[in-house]
């Protein structure tokens, strides 16, 4: 038989647990699964007008997406506001900025160099943060638990 300490909240973690509520695996991967078919999109129709031009659109397209709504005072791209995600400061909670955001998009992509292993380590990190969030110190977290704010 197990006992509840009535002294601690019910949304209190496991000792070794994360520091707060944080947006789940499969949340994140679908928000990023939908922000990749946007930016995909602009790819493919850079490309089909020019191959150089294609590559170098679609950098710049996902550095200004990525950039610009992750370091939003929302903190969400349009996947993770489908997915009622948002990206915070690890330390204080708030947005990140644009700068913390192109950092983030920067840690992104050494996340991704390593057959993906940055992304998959969401899985069994302590704060559930993968080297791109570890690299700008930022969490997701669901909007239920962290609401936007409006200033």
């Amino acid at each position: 038989m197990s006992t509840v300490d009535p002294q601690q909240p019910a949304t209190s973690y496991p000792a070794g647990g994360p520091s707060g509520p944080r947006a789940s695996f499969g949340r994140r991967l679908v928000a990023y699964l939908l922000d990749s078919i946007i930016v995909g999109i602009v790819y493919g129709i850079a490309y089909a007008i020019s191959k150089p031009i294609g590559g170098v659109v679609s950098i710049l397209v996902g550095l200004i997406y990525f950039s610009y709504f992750d370091g939003s005072a929302r903190g969400q791209t349009i996947g993770k506001m489908a997915l009622g995600i948002r990206v915070i400061d690890f330390r204080g909670g708030g947005p990140i900025g644009f700068g913390r955001g192109f950092i983030r998009w920067l840690g992104r992509i050494l996340s991704s160099i390593p057959c993906f292993l940055g992304y998959l380590w969401a899985l069994w990190d302590k704060e559930k943060q993968g080297w791109h969030d570890k690299i700008a110190t930022t969490v997701v977290v669901p909007v239920s638990d962290y609401p936007i704010t409006k200033s």
